[in-house]
Formats: structure tokens, C-alpha cells, sequence
């Protein structure tokens, strides 16, 4: 099971060898700041018939990217995006797609700051109650974008990020 498990990764952040380079590929992903959210949302939902886009989504976010979720309390967990492929890579992917609400960007030259909202589906035709909000910070660099991190906080009867992000402007 290791193995195969390490063998998926390996393959999936491999640079391909038949066709288009990983740069070719992914090129308009990274082009403005509008085509990488669009593009992270897009590699973090699908059905559970759609492979994971593992190449896509290391090709969109820098070397050294940090994932940072904050439970009920407040309390930050984080982790490298390499850590978020491990449990990816060990169970059945199951129907899952974050439906963005509404985005606010701030851009200084090379560096911008994004609000992003969003809820969570199972079925993308279908409205949640699932919400969260995304911080997400970006660099450009050698000519395209880069995800450098994001913190996520999900809606709960303590805390309303969502709602209060909605109701502003």
C-alpha cells in the first residue's frame, strides 16, 4: 500500500513526459489572479469519478506553500500542501466541490491579498449551508502568479466569517 501510494504521488507531481510540459499545460492558471482562484477552485472540487489534479494544483501554488485551517475556537492548524495530498492519497475521493460565493481582491505590485467565500456541496446544483471564507495570499513572479498560502475559517454557531464577508459593500 506504501508503495502504490508512493509510486500515485510520485507520478503526479512528475513533469510529463509525453505531450505538453506541466508550464504549457497550466499556462492561463496563473496568467491574473482571477484565473488562479478560478483554477484552485476547480482542482479542489470534482465528482468522485475525477481524478485528482495533484500536478495542476502543485503547479499553481509556490514551493513552500502553507495551508492554515482555524477551528471553532480560533485555534490555527497548519501544514505544507504536501500534507494535504496524504489522506487525498489514501482514501476514495468522494463528490466534493466548494462553490465560490463572492471574492475581494487587493493587489500591490507583485503581491495581492484575496477574500474569497465560498460553500460546500456535494452536489454542485445543490445550495449548502456549508460556508467558509478563504484568505489567500499571492506573489507574481517570472511572469505568472503563485498561491503562497491560505486560511480558511468554516461558518459555526460561534463565528459567522461568511456572512459578515457578505453583508460588507
Amino acid at each position: 500500500m506504501k508503495n502504490t501510494f508512493l509510486i500515485i504521488i510520485t507520478f503526479a507531481f512528475s513533469s510529463s513526459v509525453f505531450g505538453q510540459s506541466v508550464e504549457e499545460k497550466y499556462a492561463d492558471d496563473v496568467k491574473s489572479i482571477d484565473a488562479i482562484i478560478n483554477a484552485y477552485y476547480d482542482v479542489v472540487s470534482g465528482s468522485s469519478q475525477d481524478p485528482w489534479q495533484f500536478e495542476r494544483d502543485q503547479f499553481i501554488h509556490s514551493k513552500n506553500a502553507v495551508i492554515t485551517r482555524l477551528d471553532e475556537e480560533g485555534k490555527a492548524e497548519s501544514h505544507t500542501l504536501e500534507a494535504e495530498y496524504i489522506p487525498m492519497g489514501l482514501a476514495p475521493r468522494e463528490d466534493f466541490y466548494e462553490k465560490e460565493l463572492k471574492r475581494k481582491v487587493s493587489q500591490f505590485g507583485n503581491i495581492a491579498q484575496v477574500w474569497s467565500a465560498f460553500e460546500i456541496r456535494t452536489d454542485p446544483n445543490q445550495e449548502s449551508t456549508d460556508r467558509g471564507l478563504n484568505s489567500i495570499q499571492l506573489h507574481f513572479e517570472n511572469g505568472r502568479w503563485f498561491i503562497d498560502s491560505w486560511t480558511c475559517e468554516m461558518e459555526s454557531d460561534k463565528n459567522s466569517p461568511v456572512q459578515d464577508f457578505l453583508a460588507k459593500e
